[in-house]
């Protein structure tokens, strides 16, 4: 389960490196929402952990909430490019 939450976790961030050179803002759209998906499977993951007891609860709470976190962002950063470009 640590290496798919790696696998997942790190891959938020190397995806939304990618969006940064998007070719479009629809491209950075798709980009940013694969991120998504990453964060929602790093979701699952912490919570397998942590209800298999691997981890803390107070470990399970801090990651949890550091990933929320990247979640509002990827999500603000999508809304964002969305309004600038009259995109719905």
């Amino acid at each position: 389960m640590s290496k798919q939450i790696l696998k997942s976790g790190t891959s938020i961030g190397a995806n939304y490196c990618e969006a940064l050179g998007a070719e479009s803002p629809m491209d950075f759209i798709h980009k940013v929402a694969i991120s998504l998906k990453e964060a929602n499977e790093t979701f699952y993951w912490l919570d397998l952990l942590f209800s298999s007891n691997n981890i803390s609860q107070e470990r399970f709470e801090t990651l949890n909430m550091q990933v929320q976190e990247l979640y509002k962002m990827l999500n603000a950063s999508i809304y964002t490019i969305k309004k600038r470009n009259g995109i719905e």
